[in-house]
Protein backbone atom coordinates (compact mmCIF):
# COMPACT_ATOMS: atom_id res chain seq x y z
CA UNK A 1 0.00 0.00 0.00
CA UNK A 2 2.81 2.36 0.90
CA UNK A 3 4.55 1.51 -2.39
CA UNK A 4 1.36 2.23 -4.31
CA UNK A 5 0.97 5.59 -2.55
CA UNK A 6 4.62 6.41 -3.26
CA UNK A 7 4.23 5.57 -6.96
CA UNK A 8 1.03 7.60 -7.17
CA UNK A 9 2.74 10.58 -5.58
CA UNK A 10 5.75 10.19 -7.86
CA UNK A 11 3.55 10.08 -10.98
CA UNK A 12 1.61 13.14 -9.77
CA UNK A 13 4.85 15.03 -9.12
CA UNK A 14 6.22 14.09 -12.54
CA UNK A 15 2.97 15.15 -14.19
CA UNK A 16 3.03 18.48 -12.33
CA UNK A 17 6.66 19.00 -13.34
CA UNK A 18 5.86 18.29 -16.97
CA UNK A 19 2.90 20.69 -16.92
CA UNK A 20 5.07 23.43 -15.43
CA UNK A 21 7.78 22.82 -17.99
CA UNK A 22 5.21 22.76 -20.79
CA UNK A 23 3.84 26.22 -19.92
CA UNK A 24 4.62 28.25 -23.07
CA UNK A 25 6.18 31.68 -23.03
CA UNK A 26 3.81 34.29 -24.37
CA UNK A 27 4.91 36.95 -26.86
CA UNK A 28 2.10 39.32 -27.82
CA UNK A 29 2.63 41.51 -30.88
CA UNK A 30 0.55 44.39 -32.16
CA UNK A 31 0.83 46.93 -34.98
CA UNK A 32 -1.12 50.02 -35.96
CA UNK A 33 -1.97 48.59 -39.37
CA UNK A 34 -1.14 45.73 -41.71
CA UNK A 35 1.13 46.52 -44.63
CA UNK A 36 4.16 44.70 -46.09
CA UNK A 37 6.84 46.55 -44.08
CA UNK A 38 5.20 46.02 -40.68
CA UNK A 39 4.19 42.48 -41.59
CA UNK A 40 7.84 41.77 -42.43
CA UNK A 41 8.85 42.99 -38.96
CA UNK A 42 6.38 40.59 -37.35
CA UNK A 43 7.58 37.67 -39.48
CA UNK A 44 11.24 38.45 -38.75
CA UNK A 45 10.51 38.31 -35.02
CA UNK A 46 8.82 34.92 -35.40
CA UNK A 47 11.76 33.58 -37.41
CA UNK A 48 14.29 34.52 -34.73
CA UNK A 49 12.16 33.02 -31.97
CA UNK A 50 11.97 29.74 -33.91
CA UNK A 51 15.72 29.77 -34.57
CA UNK A 52 16.33 30.40 -30.87
CA UNK A 53 14.56 27.18 -29.93
CA UNK A 54 11.05 28.44 -29.20
CA UNK A 55 8.86 25.89 -30.96
CA UNK A 56 5.09 25.95 -31.38
CA UNK A 57 4.82 23.76 -28.30
CA UNK A 58 6.61 26.16 -25.94
CA UNK A 59 5.70 29.52 -27.51
CA UNK A 60 2.41 31.35 -27.66
CA UNK A 61 2.71 34.08 -30.31
CA UNK A 62 -0.21 36.39 -31.03
CA UNK A 63 -0.67 39.31 -33.39
CA UNK A 64 -3.32 42.03 -33.48
CA UNK A 65 -3.71 44.95 -35.88
CA UNK A 66 -5.38 48.23 -34.95
CA UNK A 67 -6.48 48.71 -38.58
CA UNK A 68 -5.01 52.20 -38.63
CA UNK A 69 -7.06 53.43 -35.66
CA UNK A 70 -5.16 54.81 -32.62
CA UNK A 71 -8.23 54.29 -30.41
CA UNK A 72 -8.25 50.60 -31.32
CA UNK A 73 -4.49 50.48 -30.67
CA UNK A 74 -5.18 51.69 -27.11
CA UNK A 75 -7.89 49.05 -26.65
CA UNK A 76 -5.56 46.33 -27.89
CA UNK A 77 -2.82 47.49 -25.51
CA UNK A 78 -5.17 47.32 -22.52
CA UNK A 79 -6.38 43.88 -23.57
CA UNK A 80 -2.82 42.58 -23.92
CA UNK A 81 -1.90 43.87 -20.47
CA UNK A 82 -4.88 41.93 -19.09
CA UNK A 83 -3.60 38.81 -20.87
CA UNK A 84 -0.27 39.18 -19.01
CA UNK A 85 2.20 38.09 -21.73
CA UNK A 86 5.90 37.72 -21.03
CA UNK A 87 6.71 40.42 -23.60
CA UNK A 88 4.65 42.89 -25.61
CA UNK A 89 6.10 43.78 -29.02
CA UNK A 90 4.60 47.01 -30.36
CA UNK A 91 5.27 47.65 -34.05
CA UNK A 92 4.93 51.33 -35.09
CA UNK A 93 4.79 54.50 -33.04
CA UNK A 94 1.04 54.62 -32.19
CA UNK A 95 1.01 51.01 -31.01
CA UNK A 96 4.17 51.55 -28.96
CA UNK A 97 2.75 54.67 -27.31
CA UNK A 98 -0.43 52.79 -26.42
CA UNK A 99 1.50 49.87 -24.93
CA UNK A 100 3.81 52.11 -22.89
CA UNK A 101 0.77 53.99 -21.53
CA UNK A 102 -0.96 50.74 -20.59
CA UNK A 103 1.71 49.09 -18.41
CA UNK A 104 4.80 49.89 -16.39
CA UNK A 105 5.46 46.25 -15.50
CA UNK A 106 5.29 44.00 -18.59
CA UNK A 107 8.42 44.28 -20.77
CA UNK A 108 7.77 46.22 -23.99
CA UNK A 109 9.89 46.02 -27.13
CA UNK A 110 8.97 48.60 -29.77
CA UNK A 111 9.96 48.29 -33.41
CA UNK A 112 9.72 50.39 -36.60
CA UNK A 113 9.50 53.56 -34.50
CA UNK A 114 11.16 56.53 -36.17
CA UNK A 115 11.70 58.83 -33.20
CA UNK A 116 11.47 57.05 -29.81
CA UNK A 117 12.59 60.20 -27.98
CA UNK A 118 10.08 62.47 -29.69
CA UNK A 119 7.34 59.90 -29.12
CA UNK A 120 8.29 59.90 -25.41
CA UNK A 121 8.78 56.14 -25.35
CA UNK A 122 12.23 56.53 -23.78
CA UNK A 123 14.30 59.46 -22.56
CA UNK A 124 17.68 57.91 -23.29
CA UNK A 125 18.88 55.49 -25.96
CA UNK A 126 21.74 54.00 -23.95
CA UNK A 127 19.81 53.54 -20.70
CA UNK A 128 16.10 53.53 -21.54
CA UNK A 129 15.09 52.43 -18.03
CA UNK A 130 11.63 51.33 -16.91
CA UNK A 131 10.18 48.39 -18.88
CA UNK A 132 10.85 49.64 -22.42
CA UNK A 133 13.44 49.18 -25.16
CA UNK A 134 13.39 48.56 -28.90
CA UNK A 135 14.48 49.50 -32.40
CA UNK A 136 14.29 52.79 -34.27
CA UNK A 137 13.99 52.96 -38.04
CA UNK A 138 15.02 56.61 -38.27
CA UNK A 139 15.14 57.37 -41.98
CA UNK A 140 18.39 58.62 -43.58
CA UNK A 141 16.53 61.55 -45.16
CA UNK A 142 19.66 63.38 -46.34
CA UNK A 143 20.60 60.32 -48.40
CA UNK A 144 17.06 60.11 -49.74
CA UNK A 145 17.17 63.68 -51.00
CA UNK A 146 20.53 63.13 -52.65
CA UNK A 147 19.23 59.96 -54.30
CA UNK A 148 16.24 61.82 -55.76
CA UNK A 149 18.58 64.55 -56.99
CA UNK A 150 20.50 61.93 -58.96
CA UNK A 151 17.29 61.30 -60.90
CA UNK A 152 16.27 64.96 -61.02
CA UNK A 153 19.32 67.26 -60.78
CA UNK A 154 17.14 70.35 -61.33
CA UNK A 155 14.51 69.44 -58.75
CA UNK A 156 13.12 72.50 -56.97
CA UNK A 157 10.05 71.15 -55.17
CA UNK A 158 9.42 67.79 -53.54
CA UNK A 159 5.90 66.76 -52.55
CA UNK A 160 5.48 64.79 -49.32
CA UNK A 161 2.13 63.18 -48.45
CA UNK A 162 2.01 62.32 -44.75
CA UNK A 163 -0.34 61.86 -41.82
CA UNK A 164 0.03 64.86 -39.46
CA UNK A 165 -1.38 62.67 -36.69
CA UNK A 166 1.58 60.28 -36.80
CA UNK A 167 4.46 61.62 -34.67
CA UNK A 168 7.02 59.65 -36.68
CA UNK A 169 5.78 61.19 -39.94
CA UNK A 170 5.87 64.71 -38.49
CA UNK A 171 9.44 64.13 -37.29
CA UNK A 172 10.52 62.97 -40.75
CA UNK A 173 8.93 65.97 -42.48
CA UNK A 174 10.72 68.34 -40.10
CA UNK A 175 14.04 66.60 -40.79
CA UNK A 176 13.35 66.77 -44.53
CA UNK A 177 12.81 70.53 -44.33
CA UNK A 178 16.11 71.03 -42.55
CA UNK A 179 18.08 68.89 -44.99
CA UNK A 180 16.27 70.31 -48.03
CA UNK A 181 17.30 73.86 -47.12
CA UNK A 182 20.95 73.00 -47.65
CA UNK A 183 20.15 71.56 -51.09
CA UNK A 184 17.88 74.39 -52.24
CA UNK A 185 14.79 72.16 -52.33
CA UNK A 186 11.34 73.23 -51.15
CA UNK A 187 9.26 70.63 -49.32
CA UNK A 188 5.58 70.81 -50.25
CA UNK A 189 3.43 69.12 -47.62
CA UNK A 190 0.34 67.11 -48.55
CA UNK A 191 -1.49 66.17 -45.34
CA UNK A 192 -3.53 62.95 -45.40
CA UNK A 193 -4.99 62.09 -41.97
CA UNK A 194 -6.63 58.89 -43.25
CA UNK A 195 -5.75 56.32 -45.90
CA UNK A 196 -8.84 57.41 -47.84
CA UNK A 197 -7.31 60.92 -48.05
CA UNK A 198 -4.04 59.79 -49.63
CA UNK A 199 -5.04 59.86 -53.29
CA UNK A 200 -6.58 63.33 -53.04
CA UNK A 201 -3.52 64.64 -51.20
CA UNK A 202 -1.21 63.21 -53.87
CA UNK A 203 -3.34 64.56 -56.72
CA UNK A 204 -3.02 68.09 -55.33
CA UNK A 205 0.74 67.84 -55.89
CA UNK A 206 0.45 67.40 -59.65
CA UNK A 207 1.76 70.47 -61.46
CA UNK A 208 3.26 71.90 -58.27
CA UNK A 209 6.21 69.58 -57.56
CA UNK A 210 8.92 67.71 -59.45
CA UNK A 211 8.55 64.42 -57.57
CA UNK A 212 6.73 62.74 -54.68
CA UNK A 213 8.46 61.26 -51.64
CA UNK A 214 6.62 58.77 -49.40
CA UNK A 215 8.12 58.63 -45.90
CA UNK A 216 7.85 55.69 -43.51
CA UNK A 217 4.33 56.76 -42.65
CA UNK A 218 1.91 53.91 -41.98
CA UNK A 219 -1.08 55.78 -43.40
CA UNK A 220 0.70 56.60 -46.66
CA UNK A 221 2.30 53.19 -47.10
CA UNK A 222 -1.03 51.47 -46.57
CA UNK A 223 -2.43 53.41 -49.52
CA UNK A 224 0.76 53.49 -51.59
CA UNK A 225 -0.95 52.20 -54.73
CA UNK A 226 -3.01 55.41 -54.75
CA UNK A 227 0.16 57.50 -54.83
CA UNK A 228 1.64 55.28 -57.55
CA UNK A 229 -1.47 55.77 -59.70
CA UNK A 230 -1.14 59.54 -59.31
CA UNK A 231 2.53 59.25 -60.28
CA UNK A 232 1.68 57.34 -63.45
CA UNK A 233 -1.25 59.57 -64.41
CA UNK A 234 0.67 62.77 -63.72
CA UNK A 235 4.06 61.57 -65.02
CA UNK A 236 5.37 62.40 -61.54
CA UNK A 237 8.07 60.05 -60.17
CA UNK A 238 7.29 58.51 -56.80
CA UNK A 239 10.14 57.70 -54.40
CA UNK A 240 9.91 56.03 -51.01
CA UNK A 241 11.78 55.46 -47.78
CA UNK A 242 10.48 51.88 -47.72
CA UNK A 243 12.16 49.38 -50.03
CA UNK A 244 9.03 47.23 -50.12
CA UNK A 245 7.28 50.11 -51.87
CA UNK A 246 9.40 49.61 -55.00
CA UNK A 247 7.79 46.24 -55.67
CA UNK A 248 4.44 47.99 -55.28
CA UNK A 249 5.26 50.66 -57.85
CA UNK A 250 7.64 53.29 -56.49
CA UNK A 251 10.58 54.23 -58.74
CA UNK A 252 13.28 53.81 -56.10
CA UNK A 253 13.83 53.54 -52.37
CA UNK A 254 16.83 53.69 -50.11
CA UNK A 255 15.77 52.15 -46.87
CA UNK A 256 15.71 49.24 -44.54
CA UNK A 257 14.91 45.63 -45.10
CA UNK A 258 12.05 45.39 -42.61
CA UNK A 259 12.50 41.66 -42.34
CA UNK A 260 15.99 42.41 -40.99
CA UNK A 261 14.51 44.95 -38.57
CA UNK A 262 12.16 42.21 -37.39
CA UNK A 263 15.07 39.87 -36.85
CA UNK A 264 16.96 42.52 -34.87
CA UNK A 265 13.81 43.07 -32.80
CA UNK A 266 13.48 39.34 -32.26
CA UNK A 267 17.01 39.21 -30.86
CA UNK A 268 15.99 41.77 -28.22
CA UNK A 269 12.86 39.76 -27.37
CA UNK A 270 14.96 36.62 -26.87
CA UNK A 271 17.29 38.48 -24.51
CA UNK A 272 14.31 39.50 -22.39
CA UNK A 273 12.85 35.99 -22.39
CA UNK A 274 16.21 34.76 -21.12
CA UNK A 275 16.08 37.11 -18.16
CA UNK A 276 17.47 40.53 -19.14
CA UNK A 277 15.52 43.60 -18.07
CA UNK A 278 14.08 45.56 -20.99
CA UNK A 279 15.11 48.91 -19.51
CA UNK A 280 18.74 47.81 -19.33
CA UNK A 281 18.97 46.96 -23.04
CA UNK A 282 20.01 50.01 -25.13
CA UNK A 283 17.68 51.20 -27.87
CA UNK A 284 19.16 50.37 -31.27
CA UNK A 285 18.92 52.22 -34.56
CA UNK A 286 18.29 49.60 -37.22
CA UNK A 287 20.98 48.94 -39.78
CA UNK A 288 21.07 47.30 -43.18
CA UNK A 289 20.04 49.98 -45.70
CA UNK A 290 19.30 48.75 -49.22
CA UNK A 291 18.67 50.42 -52.58
CA UNK A 292 15.80 49.12 -54.71
CA UNK A 293 14.87 50.44 -58.18
CA UNK A 294 12.03 49.76 -60.59
CA UNK A 295 12.96 50.58 -64.23
CA UNK A 296 9.47 49.84 -65.61
CA UNK A 297 7.80 52.27 -63.22
CA UNK A 298 10.51 54.87 -63.80
CA UNK A 299 9.64 54.83 -67.50
CA UNK A 300 5.91 55.07 -66.80
CA UNK A 301 6.51 58.08 -64.54
CA UNK A 302 8.76 59.88 -67.00
CA UNK A 303 12.28 59.42 -65.61
CA UNK A 304 15.31 57.29 -66.34
CA UNK A 305 17.34 55.47 -63.70
CA UNK A 306 20.87 56.92 -63.73
CA UNK A 307 23.68 54.47 -64.40
CA UNK A 308 25.26 55.45 -61.09
CA UNK A 309 22.11 54.35 -59.25
CA UNK A 310 21.75 51.10 -61.18
CA UNK A 311 25.37 50.24 -60.45
CA UNK A 312 24.87 50.24 -56.71
CA UNK A 313 21.29 48.95 -56.56
CA UNK A 314 20.88 45.93 -54.31
CA UNK A 315 17.70 44.91 -56.13
CA UNK A 316 16.28 45.72 -59.55
CA UNK A 317 12.55 45.01 -59.62
CA UNK A 318 11.52 43.67 -63.04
Amino acid sequence: MKLRNFLTAAVAAATLSMSVQAEPVYVATTAIVEHPALDAVRDGIKDVLAESGYSEQDLKFTYESAQGNPAIAAQIARKLVGDAPDVIVAISTPSAQSAVSATKDIPIVFSAVTDPLGAKLVSNYEAPGRNVTGLSDMSPVAQHLMLIQEFLPRMEKLGVPYNPGEPNAVAIVEMLKIEALTLGIEIVEAPAPKSSDVMIAAQKLIGDVDAIYCPTDNTILTALESVVKVGIDGRLPVFSADTGSVERGAVAALGFNYGDIGRQTGEVVVRILKGEAAGEIPVRVANGSELYVNPKMASRMGVEIPASVLARATKVVE
